[in-house]
C-alpha cells in the first residue's frame, strides 16, 4: 500500500541518515473511508487527496518545531497492507503504521521549494486559530494546501537537500 508520511526538513534529513522513516505520528493513504467519501475519484485523484492531507500533517509538524524551515515535506512509501491501520478520526485518509519504513520502501518525496516559505509560515501561524473555526485562518491553511509540492525521486534527495 502506498502511504504518505508528513515530515519536516530536519526530520527527512534524519530519516535519510538513519535509512529508515520512523512511524510515530499519522500517515495518510487511500483508505476505505476516503474511497467511500470520494466515490467518483480515480486512484490518481484519491492519491492526491492523501498527499494533500499529509502536507497538512507536515504543517502541524513544522508548527511543533520552531527551528524547522517553513517548507512542507511528504515522503511517499510502499508498505505491506498489514502494517497499515486506518485511524478513527475525522481525517478520512489518516492511518497508523505499525512498523518503521526502510529506505528500500521509499518511493518519492514531495517538497516545497524556498518560494513557498511565506505561505507555509502563514499557515503555521494560523494553525491554532483555524482549528477553532476562524475562517481567515482557515484560508491561510487552504492557500498552503493549494501550493504545489515538487516531486523528487528518493535518489535525488541528498542533492536537493544539500547533503552531497
Amino acid at each position: 500500500m502506498r502511504v504518505y508520511l508528513p515530515a519536516t526538513l530536519p526530520l527527512i534529513i534524519r530519516w535519510l541518515a538513519d535509512g529508515v522513516a520512523l512511524p510515530g505520528g499519522p500517515a495518510y493513504a487511500v483508505t476505505p473511508a476516503l474511497r467511500e467519501w470520494y466515490r467518483e475519484g480515480d486512484i490518481d485523484e484519491l492519491e492526491h487527496v492523501a498527499q494533500v492531507a499529509a502536507a497538512g500533517g507536515s504543517v502541524e509538524l513544522i508548527a511543533s518545531d520552531p527551528t524547522a524551515p517553513r517548507r512542507r515535506v511528504v515522503l511517499a512509501a510502499d508498505v505491506a497492507d498489514s502494517e497499515v491501520e486506518p485511524m478513527p478520526v475525522p481525517e478520512r485518509a489518516a492511518v497508523r503504521l505499525s512498523a518503521p519504513v526502510p529506505r528500500s520502501g521509499w518511493a518519492s518525496a514531495l517538497l516545497d521549494d524556498a518560494g513557498a516559505e511565506v505561505v507555509v509560515a502563514t499557515a503555521v501561524a494560523n494553525l491554532a486559530r483555524a482549528a477553532i473555526g476562524d475562517e481567515d485562518a482557515r484560508f491561510a491553511l487552504d492557500e498552503a494546501a493549494a501550493t504545489e509540492l515538487g516531486w523528487y525521486g528518493v535518489q535525488e534527495l541528498p542533492h536537493v537537500l544539500g547533503l552531497d
